[in-house]
């Protein structure tokens, strides 16, 4: 009894398209977490410059001094 051994053909080139396509969209889900963290610190770092400039007092305004009666 002879045992047939397959040849690397359609099948075993499927496997090699597959794991590469599966490599590509690894690289690109760590490029979009890379950009999406980037671009998040980028917002926190734009919210606390506009926290700053909100919160800083009024320029060109008059401050006036109430009396407490005694």
């Amino acid at each position: 009894m002879k045992i047939q051994r397959k040849k690397f053909g359609e099948s075993g080139m499927a496997t090699v398209v597959f794991i590469a396509l599966l490599a590509i969209m690894m690289v690109l889900v760590m490029a979009e977490s890379r950009a999406l963290f980037t671009l998040h610190r980028e917002v926190k770092f734009l919210e606390q410059q506009q926290l700053k400039r909100l919160n800083a007092p009024a320029t060109n305004t008059v401050s006036t001094a109430t009396s407490v009666p005694p």
